[in-house]
């Protein structure tokens, strides 16, 4: 197989350390999504990350999907999502939130970072920032189940990519996310995709 994208995105990270947990081979093609667009619409037409391209040569797009293969290739009792009733409920609520904050603190990181800054827009960033921040306090008191499952990888993820590129949002302080992460920091999974900038276009002014 081989993992489409570099691992400063949340969304590659949480495909490359579900891989990488569940003995999974594969190889690492590091295209960027900005340096590479056209390469990489050839892989994804939407020009994403990330992309997993199997052995047989089909190609799937988009991390829900792939981490779904993924399941299903391992089995039920390997799984790292439940597979039916309240826990697979409660993983998938904190999934959303997870992702969701992905998405919101990405919007408001282009917006600083990409955007030339006569262009910005501050009540976007904030409001952006607001619903990444309440998505992080329904994690904090969330119940987590001591197995690792799909959603501590993903709010791990998250949490990496904030602080990294806004760690003002973890300013507050959240004692069982901060748990999480200090967990993930140890496991050899993450130490294998870890990322030490955000490799995105800064904008010129």
């Amino acid at each position: 197989m081989i993992l489409v994208g570099q691992y400063d995105s949340p969304f590659v990270r949480r495909v490359a350390v579900s891989l990488r947990l569940l003995g999974l081979p594969y190889e690492h093609d590091t295209r960027s999504v900005f340096g590479d667009f056209d390469s990489m619409r050839r892989t994804n037409p939407l020009g994403r990350i990330p992309s997993l391209i199997l052995d047989g040569g089909e190609t799937l797009v988009d991390s829900a999907a792939i981490l779904d293969h993924i399941d299903e290739t391992v089995g039920p009792d390997r799984a790292l999502m439940p597979p039916s009733g309240a826990a697979r409920r409660a993983a998938l609520q904190r999934l959303a939130l997870a992702t969701g904050a992905i998405d919101k603190a990405g919007a408001a990181t282009y917006e600083r970072l990409v955007r030339p800054s006569r262009f910005r827009w501050p009540d976007w960033i904030a409001r952006c920032e607001t619903q990444a921040a309440g998505a992080l306090a329904a994690l904090e008191g969330a119940e987590w189940p001591e197995r690792f499952d799909q959603s501590h990888i993903t709010t791990a993820c998250l949490l990496f990519y904030l602080r990294l590129n806004a760690p003002h949002l973890l300013a507050p302080g959240y004692k069982r996310l901060e748990v999480l992460l200090a967990r993930a920091d140890a496991m050899a999974e993450f130490q294998a995709t870890a990322f030490s900038e955000y490799a995105v276009p800064r904008a010129v002014d």
